[in-house]
């Protein structure tokens, strides 16, 4: 048998690893990083900085080891290193060249590339993306226009924001624009580190530098008012200049909690489009298009037993055929329906495919803090136990779809102003409090590994 290539190893890792992680932290230190050697046991893995190599290293460690294990039925030492070929953030003037501006390891994971395999020409349009496509497709002809700024793109996980968001910017780069791409929670840690070295001044106009700005899941600024307030003032200046701003978010802007109203009404300038979850014939074709960009020979009935098991999300109906493709070359076989079934129940089936559920939830900040469960819905009011059930309540309120007064009778019938007070506390102190935003990390890979 073919020995695998560290690439294939680690792609099949990754499959695995983006149902084990939240989105957002799959695409914060995950996404970019690539499989270099596999020796001895020892995987090497290329990240784009020496910031994502610490924190991979502080926080992923044993849970990519762990996956890598399961995969390679040894154990595994994982080794971070920095791929020299990614050191180079690229920024794109409106003059045209290419600059490379280097990543130190104090600098924020904060990226102005944007993905090239996301293209307008590459996206598959049907009834329940069309408005959204089109919008997309006059924000990135005439940026700046008013009827599509903002453009404020919402729909759930996987459905195909972020291409779009993507296909905008990669079509503003061929115009000469400069085009700073972002997440909400990445422009959250920057700003947060631009106030712990106190240079706010220049992660400001660094933004204000840029012909367009693009967020994905701006949703995340919810809560945090210092990083609203210097988003709002940026989103100000790109509006009066006739800037383009496009956005990403999994709801309305009227429903996003815990934001100011000014904003609000801001988000709402533009062009607002709904993307709904595809059908049988967009999965299919979604599927065929997939294929036959990776090369791959999969006859019909193989995409359309993929097409009927994953009904509600793009992106694990991509990650399932991807990780078919991999099971199939590291086994030197040809997919067929069988091996699809196979390689899905031997790796994304043993996966959360939604939310966690709550009891998972509730348990997993309990056991961190050395808590019952019984604990969090008392009316105990300790330190401990307080901050327990504050954490409890915004993990609830960021991870699920519920309501202030669902939250508040899962945790013992607290009133909804009390789960709205918790919520933005923590939401706040987590800009300024390094410790917290580890414990909600910890407490996020025990909920999503369990």
């Amino acid at each position: 048998m073919r020995t695998r290539t560290a690439q294939e190893i680690w792609d099949t890792a990754l499959g695995e690893l983006q149902l084990q992680v939240s989105k957002a932290n799959f695409r914060t230190w995950l996404e970019k990083t690539k499989g270099l050697s596999f020796q001895d046991n020892q995987l090497v893995l290329g990240v784009p900085n020496t910031f994502v190599a610490e924190y991979l290293d502080k926080n992923l460690r044993s849970l990519v080891e762990k996956t890598l294990m399961g995969i390679t039925q040894s154990e595994v030492k994982v080794v971070f290193s920095v791929d020299t070929l990614a050191r180079a953030i690229e920024v794109k003037p409106a003059g045209g060249d290419m600059l490379p501006m280097p990543v130190t390891a104090q600098a924020s994971p904060v990226s102005t590339r944007l993905n090239p395999k996301y293209t307008f020409d590459n996206f598959v349009v049907s009834n329940c993306n069309r408005l959204a496509y089109a919008a997309a497709v006059g924000a990135a002809e005439k940026p700046g226009l008013s009827s599509y700024n903002p453009l404020y793109l919402y729909g759930g996980v996987g459905l195909g924001k972020t291409h779009l968001l993507n296909a905008i910017g990669n079509a503003a780069c061929q115009k000469g624009l400069r085009v700073i791409y972002v997440s909400a929670e990445q422009f959250t840690n920057e700003f947060i580190n631009s106030l712990r070295e106190r240079n706010t001044e220049e992660f400001r106009n660094r933004y204000r530098s840029a012909d367009m700005l693009l967020i994905d899941d701006i949703q995340f600024i919810s809560g945090k008012e210092q990083t609203e307030e210097s988003f709002f003032h940026i989103f100000n200046e790109f509006r009066d200049a006739d800037r383009q701003i496009a956005l990403t978010s999994n709801c309305p802007p009227h429903c996003i909690p815990e934001i100011g109203d000014r904003l609000k009404s801001r988000l709402e300038w533009g062009l607002t489009a709904c993307i709904q979850p595809p059908d049988y014939e967009t999965r299919l074709a979604i599927l065929k298009a997939k294929a036959e960009k990776e090369g791959v020979d999969i006859t019909p009935d193989v995409l359309e037993f993929i097409a009927d098991r994953i009904k509600q999300n793009i992106r694990e109906l991509e990650g399932s055929l991807n990780r078919v493709i991999a099971y199939a070359r590291l086994l030197r076989t040809l997919v067929t329906p069988e091996l699809a079934s196979e390689a899905l129940e031997d790796i994304a089936s043993k996966q959360p495919r939604t939310p966690p559920k709550t009891a998972m939830l509730v348990e997993a900040v309990a056991s961190y803090f050395n808590l019952d469960v019984s604990e969090l819905r008392s009316s105990k009011r300790d330190k401990q136990t307080s901050l327990a059930r504050q954490i409890a309540m915004y993990l609830l309120r960021e991870e699920t779809d519920f309501s202030l007064s669902k939250i508040g009778r899962e945790l013992g019938g607290r009133q909804p102003i009390l789960v709205s007070q918790a919520y933005k506390k923590i939401a706040s102190e987590i800009e300024t409090n390094p410790d917290l935003r580890q414990t909600i990390q910890e407490i996020r890979q025990r909920i999503f590994r369990s």
